[in-house]
C-alpha cells in the first residue's frame, strides 16, 4: 500500500518491532477453515431446506454460495498478495478511496462488526455449554460461558502468535473430524432404517432466503487477509491458503447435507430441531446430545478464537496510519503479537456481549448480535470487491504475480452477492431488532465525523 509520509503519524522508532512471518500454509488454512466452520451450519442446514423443493436444489444452493466464496477468494488473493500486509480490507480500502473510508471500516470493525461477530458465537458456545455443564441461573450462564469464552482466548492470544495460531490448528482439526464423524454415521444409514419421516411438503424455491443463510455459513474465508504480513512466502501462500481452506470448506459441507439428507430424508431434514444430534443418535444412541453440544462448542470456540487473532490486526493497521490511534500500532517484541489491539478488542466485545445478552434467554444474544453486525459487514465486502476495480485502474496501486481469472466478470459477480446479502441483511435487521439497526447507524455516523482527523 502507498503511504504518505505527511498522513502517517510519527511513532517513535527505538525499539520497534514488526510483524514478522511466523503463519505457514497449514496455519494459514486453519485460520479460514476453523472461522468458516461455524456453529451456522448445525443452526441453519434445516431453515435453508426448508425453503428449497427438492434434493437437487439443497446441493445447488450450497454449491452457489461455495461458487461466490471462491469468486471472492480470487479478488482477496489478487488483493493480498500485491499487499502481503496487516490489516486485509484496511489496506485496499485505503488505497482505494483514501485514508477516510480505511478508517472508517477500522471504527465499524471496532465498534460493530469484530466485537458483533465474535459476540454472536460466543452465545453459542454459551447455549451449549449450558447444556453440557448447567450453571444455576442466579449466575446467568449464558454470559459467564460467553464472556468467559473471550477472555480466556483473547488471553490465550496475548500470550504470542504461537500460542493463538496452535489453538487455532488444535480446534479447526477437532471441529473438521467431527463434521467427518457425522458425514460417516450418516452416509451409513438409510432413511429405510430409521423411523418413516412425514414426506416433505410441496414447497416453492426461496433462493434469496436460501442464499442468505448459505453465505452466512460460509462467512470467513476473507479472514486471513488481515494477518497477510506474517504469512511465509506470501505471493503463494495466501493463494493457495485461500483457495484450500476455501474449498476444504465447500466439500465437506455439501457432504454433511448430503449425509443429512440421507440419514432423515429431506422431510426429515426440514422438519428436525437439532439436525446433527437426529443423525448420531440413529448412529450411537443416547450420548449423541451430549456428543454434539461438545462438538459445536469446539466449532464456536475455533471461530471466536480465528476471529480474535485476526481482528486485532486490523487495529493494529489502524495505528500505525492514523495519529489518534497511534498507541494501537505498537507490537509487542516479547510476544510477536498487538497486545494492545487484543485488549481493547476483549473490552469491547464483552461489553457488547453483555449488552446484547443481559435480559435474552436462548439464542435471542445471538440473534440480535447477528442483526446489529451484518449490514455493516457486507457493506464494507461490497466495497472491498469495489476496490479490485479501482485499483487495477490505478498506475500507481501496487501489483501482485496473481490476477484474477475470467475479469471483470469475477469481481463483479462477488459485488453482486455482497450488494444482495447487504439489503437482505437490512431487512433481517428491521425485523429483528431496529434499535440495533439504529445504534450501527449513529456508530458509523459517529465514525464518519472522526474520519476527517489529521
Amino acid at each position: 500500500m502507498s503511504r504518505h509520509a505527511s498522513d502517517k503519524p510519527e511513532l517513535p522508532t527505538r525499539g520497534a518491532t514488526f510483524p514478522r512471518p511466523h503463519l505457514t500454509l497449514l496455519d494459514s488454512t486453519s485460520i479460514i477453515v476453523g472461522i468458516i466452520i461455524g456453529s451456522t451450519i448445525f443452526l441453519s442446514a434445516p431453515r435453508i431446506a426448508e425453503h428449497v423443493p427438492n434434493i437437487g436444489w439443497l446441493v445447488g444452493v450450497w454449491v452457489i454460495g461455495a461458487v461466490f466464496s471462491l469468486f471472492g477468494s480470487l479478488c482477496y488473493a489478487e488483493l493480498a498478495t500485491a499487499r502481503p500486509k496487516e490489516g486485509g480490507d484496511y489496506v485496499f480500502l485505503t488505497e482505494a478511496f483514501g485514508r477516510k473510508i480505511g478508517f472508517l471500516f477500522a471504527w465499524a470493525q471496532f465498534w460493530i462488526v469484530r466485537p458483533g461477530s465474535i459476540g454472536t458465537l460466543a452465545f453459542v458456545f454459551a447455549d451449549y455449554a449450558c447444556r453440557l455443564y448447567p450453571l444455576d441461573e442466579s449466575y446467568r450462564p449464558l454470559l459467564v460461558y460467553a464472556v468467559g469464552a473471550v477472555v480466556v482466548l483473547s488471553g490465550i492470544n496475548l500470550l504470542g502468535v504461537r500460542a493463538g495460531k496452535w489453538t487455532q490448528n488444535l480446534l479447526t482439526l477437532v471441529k473438521f473430524l467431527g463434521l467427518l464423524i457425522i458425514v460417516g454415521v450418516g452416509m451409513s444409514l438409510s432413511i429405510q432404517a430409521t423411523p418413516a419421516a412425514a414426506p416433505p411438503p410441496a414447497k416453492k424455491l426461496d433462493l434469496g432466503f436460501a442464499l442468505i443463510f448459505v453465505f452466512l455459513a460460509y462467512g470467513g474465508w476473507n479472514e486471513m487477509a488481515y494477518v497477510s504480513a506474517e504469512v511465509r512466502h506470501p505471493q503463494k501462500n495466501i493463494l493457495r491458503a485461500l483457495l484450500l481452506g476455501t474449498l476444504a470448506v465447500s466439500v465437506v459441507y455439501i457432504a454433511v447435507n448430503l449425509a443429512f439428507v440421507h440419514a432423515l430424508g429431506l422431510g426429515g431434514l426440514q422438519q428436525s430441531q437439532a439436525v446433527a444430534t437426529d443423525v448420531l443418535s440413529l448412529g450411537i444412541g443416547h450420548p449423541a446430545g451430549k456428543c454434539i453440544s461438545l462438538l459445536i462448542c469446539i466449532t464456536a470456540l475455533g471461530g471466536i478464537n480465528g476471529m480474535i487473532f485476526t481482528g486485532a490486526r486490523i487495529f493494529y493497521a489502524l495505528g500505525t496510519e492514523h495519529r489518534l490511534f497511534a498507541w494501537l500500532g505498537q507490537w509487542n517484541s516479547k510476544t510477536n503479537s498487538p497486545a494492545y489491539p487484543l485488549m481493547i478488542q476483549a473490552a469491547v466485545t464483552v461489553a457488547l456481549t453483555i449488552g446484547f445478552g443481559w435480559k435474552q434467554e436462548g439464542l435471542d444474544g445471538f440473534q440480535n448480535s447477528v442483526a446489529f453486525y451484518s449490514p455493516a459487514f457486507w457493506l464494507f465486502l461490497y466495497l472491498v470487491g469495489h476496490s479490485l476495480f479501482v485499483l487495477r485502474a490505478k498506475p500507481s496501486a501496487s501489483t501482485g504475480t496473481f490476477r484474477v481469472p475470467f475479469y471483470p466478470v469475477v469481481p463483479f459477480l462477488f459485488c453482486l452477492s455482497s450488494a444482495f446479502m447487504f439489503f437482505k441483511s437490512l431487512d433481517y435487521a428491521v425485523e429483528q431488532t431496529p434499535w440495533g439497526l439504529l445504534a450501527s447507524a449513529v456508530v458509523l455516523g459517529i465514525g464518519g465525523l472522526l474520519s476527517f482527523h489529521k
